[in-house]
């Protein structure tokens, strides 16, 4: 899933229902897949279900990290952690447990990948796992277990495979397990090669010693298990036998017989379908510079094998468009590959030259928009495949979906977090695609599954990268032809507090979509149930507990969810006041400020574990998430959003060893040193290795120097101890002047209680940032007017227009103490009108009014003018409302571009 450029623009426009435009593909086997057909609004004769009959529930939420998950025959649910651990969701308990942790190797993406039940579990209780094995030795392992009532039997292990590997650069492990319907196991395994030093091109570096960064030798070499899809049968006695049609000889003479498909960066969801026993998958795309028929050629992929072949990477994506051959020693390119007959003549190949005709992918897309498929989106990408439904493999099933579906292949993006499902013809070729349940808005998708009542099982990553989400978790959702489920949801008041905790608990927001249901309550803690869509209880011990909701309709059908709440120690308290403004600077002023600090269980507070910041940043966009996302030093905010763009977090994390140092643990070796910050800067674009072990730190000679001294900033502050200002004072606004509309001073204060002896220290913080006081039009939090994008046409200038009698600009949060007048830039090009500002709501208290006259211009690159608005003595901060009137006009009324806010 390894992306150098990873954040990304979300899916546009869901609910439009677009459809791939005819078109032809190149290179070779044309008639592998058909092209998607032109405008194939209805391919199916059902009409499209009904939203409101799939409801879903959250089984279980927070984890560290789920990369796979297996559906036991009650319902209950075994997920494969990154870092090692195997947890079970109980579904008769509806709690969430681990059941071991294994001893894995979890640097780069390398951990505990995958498992899954053997088809015959229910008598032989087998599941198996696939891991990077923790130690010396670099390589992964397939592995058979016990495991029966909760238990992993470890003394049960049988190893079927062991796949050596690389541990020295990111990326790509896949390691994804499914088996088909005669019992066959398909394991993925990704290319295991330097994905980053690339420069611009395919990874196929030949020169001597960078061996690590040829994929040649990895997916394209037949002798090698990396980039590919094993197909074995598992053996009772814990080995395997090669099937018939995999795509070598089963002797070995021209590669591993276990191997069904190759050419793969990273295969990182499989599926198999069911009937035809066609293998589909999501292959993660390379970010290169080479220029293809959508942008550039750094597709991602769903795939489809139809039979077992080589799929092209690194030499072809998408419709076997082909990379240029790049000499990494002279930099020049050289031509192609031909997609009907490839060769691998890399000094790193231990297997065949001569390789299979490449197939093409069934879907690619890139970074912007898709002709093909306009559906898919825009910015990174993480394709995975889930499964073909079929209705007539879940007979009598409650939940089974409706026959629309029947034959539909399920997609998603992780990155994206959309789902789709795709429409085949009778062949197998592509006819459309349709968005899938887009009202669950699951936070990257990772898996996906059909349990054999007809639900659909998702398992949600969320939203941080190799971290302990809130927001992952096991998503079930069920459709129903008549009686639905109801949805349950749980708001509490509180989440975490002192003994005693009194705790209102609402289903606010549970619904039932069968008109004259009617619904009950129960709330669970413990012991204790609770009836009523409204309930309080009173937590009177301390520990951390599980409140289970759930609703039932007057037919009998119920849906839960659950909510945790800590007992045992009262969050601290942190408020900042001001007697001045506390939404803007004015150069060379002052901004005095006093801290309060309170908490319920330190008496009195710890002023030593209160820490008071005061600092200009040369940005100011944005601070607000990165200060409410809880980053404590915002002065390497920016520094550090770059930094998390980079290879590094495959290799370093802040706290703890991974292949490489903990960040903090190298900003401690060089407190002191002079020379620290050269020679780290030499370091990351240059590369090395002895300083920290036997793994080499890879360069990045794309870095410039100044880019990697910002990063090395951001590590050598890691552990800088901060002097703590007054909890009261004076500080002085002079650093901004004469650097124009951008910068942000920013006010910080936190405080950490002592903890209690059942409960961890808590944090609380507050801050203030003061930023410039002019504010363009167009920013407004809500509105309902026009906005103009700066062009040639208009001067460069953009500016809201269409602005019509009733109309309004919402501005959130702006404090307007010590504010006499709002200085506006406008253009009188309209039929004129009123200004009038409102606090809060639309019909809020007016505390200013303008009147602007009408005009008409014939340049709209000119006839700007700066006009004054007065604004009436007002403290704190508000919504400002800018509504627009003109109850007589027929047409627009003016146009504005910018605000001031002058103080007194």
């Amino acid at each position: 899933m390894s992306k150098t450029i990873i954040w990304s623009a979300y899916l546009l426009a869901l609910h439009s229902l677009f459809w791939g435009s005819s078109t032809s593909e190149t290179g070779s086997l044309r008639s592998f897949h058909s092209a998607p057909a032109a405008n194939s609004l209805a391919v199916s004769q059902e009409e499209r279900p009904d939203s409101t009959r799939f409801t879903h529930s959250i089984l279980a939420s927070g984890f560290d990290e789920p990369m796979q998950m297996a559906i036991l025959p009650d319902y209950s649910v075994l997920v494969a952690e990154r870092k090692g651990a195997l947890r079970l969701y109980d579904a008769k308990t509806k709690t969430l447990s681990t059941v071991a942790h294994l001893n894995v190797f979890s640097g780069i993406e390398d951990g505990l990948l995958g498992v899954a039940l053997d088809p015959q579990y229910e008598q032989n209780h087998w599941i198996y796992l696939y891991y990077g094995l923790g130690g010396d030795r670099n390589v992964s392992e397939l592995a058979r277990f016990s495991y029966r009532n909760g238990v992993l039997d470890m003394a049960s292990k049988k190893v079927l495979l062991e796949v050596p590997t690389q541990r020295t650069y990111c990326c790509h492990s896949a390691g994804y397990i499914t088996f088909d319907p005669a019992g066959l196991l398909y394991l993925s395994i990704g290319d295991n090669t330097n994905a980053e030093e690339i420069e611009g091109h395919n990874p196929t570096d030949e020169r001597p010693g960078r061996q690590l960064s040829d994929d040649q030798g990895t997916s394209a070499n037949s002798k090698d298990f990396r980039g590919k899809i094993l197909r074995i049968k598992p053996e009772a006695d814990g080995t395997y036998s090669i099937p018939d049609g995999n795509l070598f000889p089963k002797d070995g003479s021209q590669g591993h017989p276990e191997i069904y498909v190759m050419g793969c960066r990273n295969p990182f969801r499989v599926s198999v379908d069911p009937k035809t026993g066609y293998v589909y998958w999501g292959d993660v795309g390379p970010d290169t510079e080479v220029p293809a028929e959508e942008g550039k050629l750094s597709y991602d992929e769903i795939n489809q094998a139809r039979k077992p072949g080589f799929f092209g990477y690194p030499y072809f994506l998408g419709a076997n468009e082909a990379f240029p051959k790049y000499d990494f020693a002279t930099k020049k390119e050289g031509p192609p590959q031909d997609p009907a007959a490839p060769v691998n003549n890399s000094p790193n190949n231990t297997g065949v030259k001569k390789l299979p005709p490449a197939h093409p992918a069934f879907i690619w897309y890139g970074k912007g928009p898709s002709k093909r498929w306009p559906l898919v989106g825009r910015g990174g990408a993480s394709a995975m495949a889930g499964p073909v439904y079929y209705s007539d493999r879940y007979p009598n099933a409650p939940y089974k979906l409706p026959a629309y579906y029947n034959g539909k292949l399920l997609i998603y993006d992780w990155i994206r977090k959309w789902m789709m499902a795709v429409t085949m013809d009778e062949q197998g070729n592509y006819l459309s695609m349709e968005p899938f349940l887009p009202q669950l808005n699951v936070v990257a998708p990772m898996d996906m599954q059909i349990a054999k009542d007809g639900a659909i099982y998702i398992l949600a990553y969320g939203t941080n990268w190799f971290a302990r989400n809130t927001d992952s978790g096991i998503i079930r959702v069920e459709y129903s032809e008549g009686n639905r489920r109801p949805i349950a949801v749980s708001r509490v008041s509180k989440t975490v507090g002192a003994v005693p905790l009194s705790v209102h608990f609402s289903a606010q927001g549970s619904k039932d979509f069968d008109p004259g249901d009617q619904l009950s309550y129960t709330w669970k803690v413990g012991s204790v149930s609770l009836k009523g869509a409204e309930a309080d209880y009173i937590f009177k011990k301390p520990g951390t507990y599980d409140v289970v909701l759930t609703v039932t309709d007057s037919q009998g059908a119920s849906a839960t969810t659950t909510s945790q709440i800590r007992v045992g120690n009262e969050p601290p308290k942190v408020v900042i006041g001001s007697s001045t403004n506390q939404s803007f600077y004015w150069d060379n002023t002052k901004f005095d400020y006093k801290i309060t600090v309170t908490d319920r269980e330190d008496k009195p507070v710890a002023k030593s574990r209160t820490r008071v910041s005061f600092d200009y940043l040369p940005f100011g966009k944005d601070l607000a998430s990165v200060l409410s996302a809880g980053n404590e030093d915002v002065k390497y905010a920016a520094t550090k959003a770059f930094y998390d763009t980079q290879d590094c977090k495959a290799c370093h994390t802040v706290e703890t060893k991974s292949i490489g140092p903990a960040l903090k643990e190298i900003a401690r070796r060089y407190t002191g040193n002079p020379d620290a910050k050269s020679k780290l800067v030499a370091k990351i674009i240059e590369g090395g290795s002895g300083n920290w072990g036997t793994y080499p730190m890879p360069p990045h000679p794309n870095l410039t120097p100044e880019k990697a001294g910002e990063i090395t900033d951001y590590i050598l502050s890691l552990t800088k101890q901060h002097a703590s200002l007054p909890l009261a004072g004076s500080l002085p606004l002079d650093q901004h002047a004469g650097k124009g509309v951008e910068g942000a001073y920013v006010l910080q204060a936190s405080y950490t209680d002592g903890g209690t002896p059942s409960m961890p220290a808590l944090t609380a913080s507050s801050y203030v940032v003061l930023r410039h006081p002019q504010i363009e039009m167009e920013d407004y939090s809500e509105g309902n007017v026009g906005v103009v994008i700066a062009t040639l046409n208009t001067g460069y200038v953009s500016y809201i227009s269409n602005i019509t009698n009733g109309k309004y600009a919402r501005f959130d949060g702006i404090d307007l103490t010590g504010i006499c007048s709002i200085k506006l830039r406008l253009q009188e090009h309209g039929a004129g009108g009123t200004i009038a500002v409102h606090l809060d709501a639309k019909d809020g208290p007016e505390v200013g009014r303008l009147n602007v006259a009408a005009g008409q211009l014939a340049d709209l690159k000119t006839g700007w003018k700066e006009v004054s608005l007065p604004i009436k003595p007002t403290t704190g901060k508000h919504h400002l409302y800018f509504v627009f009137k003109n109850p007589e006009a027929k047409r627009a009324l003016f146009h504005l571009d910018k605000m001031v806010f002058e103080r007194r």
